[in-house]
């Protein structure tokens, strides 16, 4: 029984299993809904550890991986696996980022950027009406088990890119990373315009009653009727906006499953 944990606890075996522990230490680390709520980090631990123990019988079968010899290659190695596991949670949290963005641009036209609230996902302040479109993603997203979307990518993320020194960030994945990147402000816009281009018509027109009527005083219509013209725009697009969130996250997910 001893000599059978001895073969077991090697100094190979354990140090692969870091890496694949730290592989997916980096996917959550910056996956939607698992970096998107305050989850007490000794779940998240737990969970990559459950996690990190079904995939190691599977990586290791496969594994031919060298044994650094100091602190310096084994650390090179960790931050590669973390590294990976962190590109596949970035780019597959780009809608939620996008969704807020795209809040952010209509709620200041609403005149609610005013309302902060505690925003759990970034420890900082943002508009009521963001943090509602980041629950609406965390919807579509549990409904379309996009998290074992994530773990199938990383999972095939080790027979691409095998645990070790092979792996080198080259000029096709930095450029598929940025072109990702910059498609999120796209996505905000396509998001923020049906509502923005209605309320910034509705100010333009508003502009003109004051001209015509000096007397009014047009503050005192604008600000009610901007939140309540704003808030029947979210209710009348919340329908589009989610099938238009759905489609685009499940072409994300497919570009993240062909990242590596």
């Amino acid at each position: 029984m001893d000599f059978t944990l001895l073969q077991i606890f090697t100094p190979a075996n354990i140090i692969v299993f870091m890496a694949v522990f730290t592989r997916i230490s980096g996917l959550l680390t910056s996956a939607p809904l698992f970096s998107t709520y305050p989850i007490p980090m000794q779940i998240k631990i737990w969970l990559v550890c459950f996690i990190a123990f079904i995939i190691y019988p599977f990586v290791q079968s496969h594994s031919q991986f060298m044994i650094p010899h100091d602190i310096a290659g084994l650390t090179v190695v960790m931050i590669k696996e973390f590294a990976i596991g962190y590109i596949i949670g970035f780019c597959a949290n780009l809608v939620f980022l996008a969704a807020e963005l795209g809040a952010n641009m209509f709620s200041i036209q609403m005149g609610l950027s005013i309302s902060q609230a505690l925003n759990p996902a970034s420890g900082s302040t943002s508009p009521i009406i963001s943090q509602a479109f980041t629950i609406l993603l965390t919807l579509i997203f549990i409904s379309l088990n996009a998290h074992q979307w994530l773990f199938s990518a990383v999972y095939s993320s080790f027979a691409h890119v095998p645990i070790g020194y092979s792996f080198i960030f080259d000029g096709a994945l930095v450029q598929r990373v940025i072109y990702m990147t910059g498609q999120m402000f796209v996505i905000a816009i396509g998001i923020s315009m049906p509502i923005f281009s209605v309320l910034l018509i509705k100010d333009i027109l508003l502009g003109f009653v004051s001209k015509l009527m000096p007397q009014m005083n047009i503050f005192m219509v604008a600000m009610p009727l901007k939140i309540y013209v704003g808030l029947l725009l979210c209710m009348i697009f919340m329908r589009p906006i989610a099938e238009y969130s759905r489609i685009l996250l499940e072409k994300v997910l497919t570009q993240v499953a062909a990242l590596f």
